[in-house]
């Protein structure tokens, strides 16, 4: 990959980083001692496949009860999918209030989202498009996206939402085919693991400099730290976090939220 960059920050932040890291180490060394009949919460990372804490963290419910700024229907939406039998599968709440918050920050109007599901984070980031904005929602189950569909229209966002069911890399070859390169905003990547190479190079054709690509389930739930020979879908996600730490055309932040996020900022 390319050479990664590097990046000239005031002495000031460089100390106050370094200051963390030692903070942080300090901290990891403390937590192996300790006290007897100390209460151990879940695993900060890697807890469960749903997220970085577990669904019943305390932790995790005191974030949601404290930051979690929830549309009705969206809210709606999120139960229905969590009585579905694939339901886990959905994007945690926070992380998509995250995606909506950075698609507003950024004045967003394009928005590419490979892997609808039911359309909970499809949803959540219309609601803060402007009228004339879309999102391309791309996905090959259109069982599911069923689901959401009626609360897209009862929200009033469903002429926001351009559903496309065949194969994401289909889609964003026409997307691309048809002069859309570099004008979208912001593509979010929560689909076959397999295939997060090809999403993540043709999203960043589409996405304008400046624009954000959010790649979601970087942990694999945990299966980053030791990919199995056999497991395509972890060595898949690996291989691509090595090459974002390196590339040189983007500025990334990877996230302990949901499964990991990685919010790529081109540049």
């Amino acid at each position: 990959g390319s050479a990664m960059p590097l990046l000239s920050v005031p002495k000031e932040v460089a100390v106050g980083t370094a200051m963390l890291g030692v903070a942080f180490v300090t901290g990891m060394l403390a937590g192996k001692r300790r006290p007897p009949g100390r209460k151990r919460y879940p695993s900060l990372l890697f807890g469960t496949p749903s997220g970085m804490m577990g669904k019943n963290s305390p932790l995790r419910q005191y974030i949601l009860d404290h930051s979690l700024r929830e549309h009705p229907i969206l809210k709606k939406l999120r139960l229905l999918t969590a009585d579905l039998p694939w339901g886990r599968m959905m994007v945690s709440c926070e992380q998509a209030q995250l995606m909506a918050n950075l698609v507003k920050l950024i004045k967003a109007k394009k928005v590419i989202e490979v892997g609808v599901f039911t359309g909970y984070n499809a949803l959540n980031m219309a609601l803060v498009l402007p009228d004339n904005g879309r999102v391309v929602a791309c996905d090959i189950n259109e069982d599911y996206a069923k689901v959401g569909k009626p609360l897209w229209k009862e929200a009033g966002v469903d002429h926001k939402i351009d559903l496309r069911i065949k194969p994401a890399i289909q889609t964003l070859d026409e997307l691309l085919a048809n002069g859309e390169a570099e004008t979208f905003d912001f593509a979010f990547i929560d689909a076959d693991k397999e295939n997060y190479n090809e999403y993540y190079e043709k999203c960043l054709r589409l996405i304008k400099k400046g624009g954000i690509i959010a790649i979601d389930n970087v942990f694999w739930n945990g299966k980053v730290l030791n990919p199995r020979k056999g497991d395509l879908a972890a060595q898949t996600i690996h291989r691509l976090n090595e090459k974002l730490l390196r590339d040189a055309r983007v500025n990334i932040s990877m996230l302990p939220m949901g499964d990991g996020v990685t919010l790529a900022f081109k540049l």
